[in-house]
């Protein structure tokens, strides 16, 4: 029997991962025919998140738990839960309630039709509209600048066969752009669209550092139009040089005595160029930083400990009726806690 893994990166969201972790185990229940197994990795949250994950975990052994020592961000965490997940086909989502727990359904269909991926594409959103507007002018910008076919509107929200999964291991990058590993892959994909719904509960842990940093990110893994276009910046901007240095000391021979340069010219030009220079150079930055951060080759993340995960999958339940009979949120547990739930397999 196949086992589907589910992952959600989670900080300061104990407001939404008992619902998430309800609504997922529904649909998986109302499959019926598959193992699965929810990973939530947790960037040391400060509020009670933690404790509300333990104790799913210590009732349903599918519940599976990674506790970071630090905050490690919001792209290398997923991503090293995204390494431990054992499923045949892996869903990443999102805890905010934003990526509909309920498409997982329409994923695993649409995966059992010979989709290697199935990629959640928001039509449209509940965000703050400007936003939204933000986010689509920045996906087709990227499309542009790649040298490969990227897929606006795709944040991560998807199901990836367990090849895709290997193929992603392999990439071995330490701060990893998983939209753009997606596009390179490149294997035959399903688009599912949806209207993502507005964040109910809890804030947005993005903030303007952390999307610049997504952004420059997308760029820099998927295109070198920038580093050309410092380049070819730079021809220009000595042509326009040499051009003017030209035309002033032509108008100086013509009225050498009536024709006062000044320094005006000399200011603007000054201006420009080192507002030029300072642009290049920080384009550069942005990809000499991406160099940096390779050859560390640091880990993705450093574990504080890691619950339920020497526990395999239970078996599905077959008969929905006995949802409700006990566990947690009035679900049917599938093993009992004794059994092996809750136990702490890795610790600093």
């Amino acid at each position: 029997m196949k086992t589907i893994s589910v992952i959600t990166g989670c900080f300061n969201e104990e407001d939404n991962v008992e619902e998430l972790y309800v609504r997922v185990r529904a649909v998986m229940e109302g499959l019926g025919r598959y193992r699965y197994e929810h990973i939530f990795i947790d960037n040391a949250s400060t509020d009670g998140t933690v404790a509300v994950l333990k104790r799913l975990a210590a009732v349903d052994s599918n519940v599976k738990i990674i506790v970071n020592a630090r905050n490690f961000g919001h792209i290398r965490s997923p991503m090293h839960a995204f390494h431990q997940a054992a499923g045949d086909a892996v869903v990443g989502m999102a805890a905010d309630l934003q990526d509909p727990p309920e498409m997982i359904a329409d994923m695993i269909r649409e995966w059992e039709n010979g989709f290697s991926m199935v990629l959640a594409i928001k039509r449209s959103s509940q965000e703050n509209p400007l936003m939204f507007w933000i986010r689509k002018r920045y996906y087709r910008l990227v499309n542009r600048l790649s040298s490969i076919e990227t897929f606006e509107n795709f944040t991560g929200f998807g199901l990836y066969d367990r090849r895709v999964v290997d193929l992603v291991k392999s990439f071995a990058d330490p701060y990893p752009y998983f939209r753009g590993m997606i596009a390179e892959i490149g294997l035959p994909h399903k688009e599912i669209y949806f209207d993502q719904p507005a964040r109910q509960r809890g804030l947005t842990k993005n903030d303007f550092y952390t999307l610049y940093d997504m952004a420059m990110l997308g760029i820099t893994n998927l295109s070198k139009v920038p580093l050309r276009i410092v380049t070819f910046s730079g021809f220009v901007s000595a042509a326009l040089c040499i051009l003017a240095g030209l035309g002033y000391l032509a108008y100086k021979l013509l009225y050498w005595q009536r024709f006062s340069t000044g320094i005006a010219p000399l200011v603007i030009g000054i201006f420009f160029f080192g507002s030029v220079q300072l642009i290049s150079v920080g384009i550069l930055g942005e990809y000499i930083a991406a160099i940096h951060t390779q050859v560390q080759r640091r880990p993705l993340v450093v574990e504080r400990e890691r619950i339920n995960f020497e526990c395999p999958p239970a078996e599905p339940l077959r008969d929905n009726s006995r949802i409700g009979d006990r566990g947690c949120m009035g679900l049917a547990s599938p093993m009992p806690a004794r059994d092996c739930a809750g136990a702490v397999v890795e610790q600093l």
